[in-house]
């Protein structure tokens, strides 16, 4: 198992959908007490499972380009980044590919990224990363607009779809947004691919051995103005949340 010791981030506030604050920019990226062990699991989905975590537009490659530079530019402390590789915090060296950049994101930082680009009235997932899936699988929704990806989502109604597709088109460059979601879990396994045609059981949060909560972030690409939607994904244990910790 996988697990942080906390939530950084007070799970208990229950802001009105879809709870978006303003983030700070240079907080964007973390890398957290589990960095090499999830940076592990990844890097190992990337050499199995290529084809369930990674999908990619060949009409979006211009923007996953550029998604490349930004994250390179804005890693935090303890990655040493060079011209031809990127030096992490667990020592791992990682060659830069241009011609593989969601591949290549996907060994450096903890993050799952997601592109989505502005076709016709709303955003298409036209590329993604996206090695711990919480329940939901990403061929099902890659080339997907955003009520087509919201589909199972009983609350995902036309009201919150247009909240959700105006908040897409006003993400200003610079300004990037956060939001955060919690849900008990009964196991701690971060890649948890699931079908829409077979949706999670509920699980009693007082009783369920694990929480998980994704920091899902949105920022605008400069040049393409595709919106990055990045999900950093957090395991503990109940007893964590019960106690106040996260």
């Amino acid at each position: 198992m996988i697990l942080q010791s906390c939530i950084p981030y007070d799970i208990h506030e229950t802001p009105r959908l879809p709870g978006i604050k303003p983030l700070n920019p240079a907080d964007w990226l973390q890398v957290d007490e589990v960095y090499a062990e999830q940076m592990a699991k990844r890097r190992h989905l990337l050499d199995t499972q290529r084809g369930a975590v990674l999908a990619l537009d060949p009409q979006a490659a211009v923007a996953a380009r550029e998604l490349s530079e930004m994250v390179l530019t804005a890693l935090p402390e303890g990655f040493t980044v060079s011209a031809t590789s990127v030096r992490c915090p667990d020592g791992a060296v990682v060659a830069r590919d241009a011609t593989d950049p969601l591949g290549t994101l996907g060994r450096i930082v903890q993050e799952d990224l997601c592109l989505m680009e502005k076709r016709g009235p709303e955003h298409v997932l036209t590329g993604a990363v996206l090695c711990f899936p919480a329940s939901w699988r990403l061929d099902e929704k890659f080339m997907r607009p955003m009520t087509g990806i919201h589909d199972p989502v009983d609350s995902y109604d036309d009201i919150l779809a247009r909240r959700v597709q105006r908040l897409f088109d006003g993400v200003r460059e610079g300004q990037p947004l956060w939001r955060f979601n919690a849900f008990p879990y009964a196991k701690a396994e971060l890649h948890q691919p699931r079908s829409v045609t077979a949706p999670r059981a509920g699980v009693d949060p007082r009783i369920a051995p694990f929480w998980r909560s994704e920091r899902q972030c949105l920022i605008r690409l400069p040049k393409t103005q595709a919106v990055v939607f990045s999900i950093h994904t957090y395991v503990v244990r109940n007893m964590a949340v019960t106690a106040g910790t996260g």
